[in-house]
């Protein structure tokens, strides 16, 4: 054996597993203000982000499911839809409609589970609407186990009025849609702008974003529309939380306006 080859074989041992990547908070699906704490969560790809005192984002629990739809409905009461954890082999594919009461450290399954994917859902009047990918319809429940599925609309994202009930928006490729009788028809509102995501808060003007990242604002139910601030690129989450909080997601950051989206400021960067 020449001396090179003594030398690798001295050298060699058992190989040792790489330790696995374990992502970030990215990909991002929504947001959400927590009452107990008032602070943001952020839902992902890889799990649930809450953001520290110091801005920073803190990994929730230890699942890393896949949350799309996600919606606070109260002090440490999350609602949400999604896909499991890859590393949970007992759950069925879509999760259908999952609750927390913990701030998001466990989750429980409500209803439609193996059916249902929820890419939106919103929380309002004691209702919740859902967007449901796999059968391209808003679903409507008023107990969280019982679902109406009302009409198929291919839309982004949805928003409920906090005065009515039955009005709902959709952002589509065709356009801004509303309903006025709870999801069951919608129309198209003339004149609005190309929004792909919208917030209605309990207080102050209708947010939007666009695909480039432009904010609108909206002081009467979404007829007329005035631009705003930007951001930096394509907008994955929207939140409009009232008293002029908007927080808006991107790939590479979490971008908070105090103004109602006048003006914006990187709030932490997403990685």
């Amino acid at each position: 054996m020449s001396a090179a080859a003594a030398l690798v074989v001295a050298c060699s041992g058992p190989v040792e597993d790489t330790p696995a990547v374990v992502p970030g908070m990215t990909h991002i699906h929504g947001l959400g203000i927590n009452p107990s704490d008032q602070r943001l969560y952020v839902a992902t790809h890889y799990g649930l982000f809450r953001i520290a005192e110091d801005d920073a984002p803190q990994r929730v629990g230890d699942s890393m499911q896949d949350f799309m739809g996600f919606t606070v409905t109260g002090a440490d009461e999350f609602l949400a839809s999604g896909h499991p954890d890859p590393a949970d082999r007992q759950q069925p594919p879509h999760l259908g409609l999952i609750r927390t009461t913990d701030a998001g450290k466990t989750w429980e399954s409500v209803s439609l589970k193996g059916s249902a994917d929820f890419h939106a859902l919103e929380y309002r009047h004691g209702r919740v609407y859902g967007l449901d990918s796999q059968s391209g319809a808003v679903m409507v429940s008023d107990d969280l186990t019982s679902w109406q599925a009302r009409t198929d609309v291919a839309a982004a994202d949805l928003a409920a009025s906090p005065a009515n009930p039955h009005e709902v928006l959709a952002t589509t490729r065709e356009g801004l849609l509303r309903s006025t009788d709870g999801a069951s028809t919608f129309s198209t509102v003339i004149g609005a702008p190309q929004l792909t995501l919208v917030s209605w808060p309990d207080s102050g003007p209708l947010i939007g974003t666009d695909a480039g990242g432009k904010l609108h604002a909206s002081t009467d139910g979404g007829q007329t529309w005035q631009p705003r601030s930007a951001v930096a690129s394509r907008p994955q989450a929207l939140l409009a939380a009232g008293g002029g909080q908007v927080y808006v997601a991107t790939d590479d950051a979490i971008y908070a306006s105090e103004d109602d989206g006048t003006s914006v400021r990187i709030l932490t960067t997403v990685s």
